[in-house]
């Protein structure tokens, strides 16, 4: 028989229930890897690393060693943020970048996407050791056999990753080392093709038998570094040398007497807990669907980008006001200028100043919550050692009065963010929803619907909105009634049909869940929209 992969899920699913430990994440291979090591002893953190490594194989155009990590973890009733983002080169002068830049937006030159200039230091393999060092029973090559095993045998693309790849794959074969290791029979693997990265299979084995240390500044490190510089980067062997991931404090706010934690900014985390603290404000009721209840979810989306965008960058470098974004006295303010119709709103915070996902929790409620990516589908387009270096740079801007501009040893605005929620005090819910800006605006569609007593996988599974720019919106629109659809157009919005937005390649992210009750029954969910699952025991 053959089959037809649509990559369009028309599937429901219930929510997973376990008793003792359960992984999220959007590949089953992954959670699958992660579950056994907990089923064999290991905790959280040990089930994190072996999931996030698995991933690194079977969606390597979205994740990898050669990216960044976050994550929030939970020992013990012991809430942590890990900094596992890696910072520009000691030589990214932003003059020098200006000029030699081809990339601009209105006349302005722009950080390029491609090749050596927007690279990085990768901090996600020294946030796996960095994770393990603080909580990990288990070593970390005890944790790489999982992923060695299918980068050496292969593993099956599966539908969702199949058309993202596919999507990619123009942009990837301008770049020999990445065509000849992403492209097989130069073109994107189909759907259900086992895809085999043996390159990837050594970096993973050297780092196993010599540890991550062969990366920052070893055999591997020198290998990255020159693949850079061939294309016009100045990312060094010193750069890797001094990199450090760290430990902060995470922040939150509460909404609808839920405390939900998100980790401190140079991420786009106080984006959606300012997104919440003004949707608080507006007041948001009424059915997932209902015209009103979105309108104000969007407007409120809007006003916290606004705010981050204008002033979230490494508070190493710059004062980010974050006591004033996390007000809930600002975000009345803020919600005071939303209206019945569309808005456009400019950022207002610092006038009062004084960015793949998964889940782990483990038999003794312990969690971790961790996100680890490349940036945008296989990064910069270049390829070291098997795996894709990532593009963060990128995200820098290359306007000298800008908070978030290119400085040496800077961390740039990160768009990935794990979240957790907390309820009287006490752990309830390790979760994220992947996706560039699509992250805050899941977290607060997906927070909402969980305080509204929606089940994990059903908060999933609930349509969604993306707000892009200026007033146009995306919408799941297949899902949402017509006359709601109408009535947002009324108001103002520029609605973006869900077949248009498919074509340009758009996507509504990808959630995962677990929760914790009262008797200590997880309680999962895995998006509908990618190919993952929830795995307990």
């Amino acid at each position: 028989m053959e089959f037809d992969y649509p990559w369009e899920f028309a599937g429901r699913r219930s929510a997973t229930m376990a008793p003792n430990g359960m992984v999220a994440t959007s590949h089953p291979l992954a959670a699958r890897a992660g579950t056994q090591v907990l089923e064999n002893g290991g905790n959280a953190a040990d089930a994190a690393v072996a999931t996030a490594a698995v991933l690194n194989v079977v969606e390597p155009h979205m994740t990898g060693i050669g990216g960044d990590a976050f994550a929030l973890t939970q020992f013990d009733g012991e809430y942590r943020a890990l900094n596992a983002s890696g910072r520009a080169p000691a030589e990214a002068e932003l003059e020098e970048y200006r000029e030699r830049t081809d990339e601009s937006e209105d006349g302005e030159p722009v950080m390029p996407a491609d090749g050596g200039l927007p690279v990085t230091v990768p901090g996600a393999l020294d946030g796996w050791a960095t994770l393990l060092d603080a909580y990990g029973t288990f070593e970390l090559d005890d944790l790489l056999g999982p992923a060695i095993g299918y980068a050496e045998g292969g593993a099956p693309v599966t539908e969702y990753v199949a058309r993202q790849w596919g999507n990619a794959a123009d942009r990837i074969a301008e770049f020999d080392a990445s065509a000849e290791t992403f492209l097989p029979e130069d073109r994107a693997p189909e759907p259900g093709e086992r895809f085999r990265n043996p390159a990837f299979a050594e970096s993973l084995e050297l780092i196993a038998r010599e540890g991550p240390e062969v990366f920052y500044g070893g055999e591997l490190g020198e290998e990255v570094v020159e693949t850079v510089r061939e294309h016009g980067g100045t990312l060094s062997l010193s750069d890797l040398e001094a990199h450090e991931s760290t430990w902060e404090e995470p922040i939150s706010t509460e909404y609808g007497g839920v405390e939900v934690l998100e980790h401190p900014p140079n991420g786009q985390g106080i984006v959606a807990l300012e997104a919440l603290n003004v949707a608080e404000a507006l007041g948001i009721e009424g059915e997932p669907t209902n015209e009103e209840r979105i309108h104000r979810l969007i407007e409120a989306t809007k006003l916290a980008f606004a705010d981050g965008y204008a002033h979230v960058s490494d508070p190493e470098h710059v004062e980010v006001p974050t006591e004033t974004m996390l007000s809930t006295e600002y975000a009345s303010e803020r919600a005071d200028e939303v209206g019945s119709e569309a808005g456009e709103y400019g950022a207002r915070a610092g006038e009062h100043a004084n960015t793949v996902y998964l889940t782990v929790v483990d038999p003794q409620g312990n969690a971790v919550s961790f996100i680890n990516s490349v940036y945008m589908s296989f990064g910069s387009g270049l390829t070291a050692g098997g795996f894709a270096l990532q593009n963060r740079g990128h995200s820098f801007s290359l306007d000298s009065d800008h908070p978030n501009r290119l400085a040496p040893e800077k961390r740039p605005f990160h768009t990935i963010i794990p979240a957790m929620l907390r309820e009287d005090g006490g752990f309830r819910a390790s979760w994220g929803v992947m996706g560039g800006s699509m992250q805050p605006q899941g977290h607060l569609q997906v927070a909402a619907h969980m305080v509204d007593g929606l089940n994990p996988q059903a908060a999933l599974d609930m349509p969604r909105f993306r707000w892009l720019k200026g007033k146009r919106v995306a919408l799941e629109t297949t899902r949402i009634p017509d006359e709601v659809v109408e009535g947002l157009r009324e108001r103002g919005h520029e609605i973006v049909e869900e077949s248009e937005f498919f074509e340009d390649g758009g996507h509504w992210g990808g959630g995962q869940i677990v929760h914790r009750d009262d008797e200590g029954t997880l309680i999962g969910g895995s998006d509908p929209r990618k190919d993952g699952q929830a795995i307990g025991f």
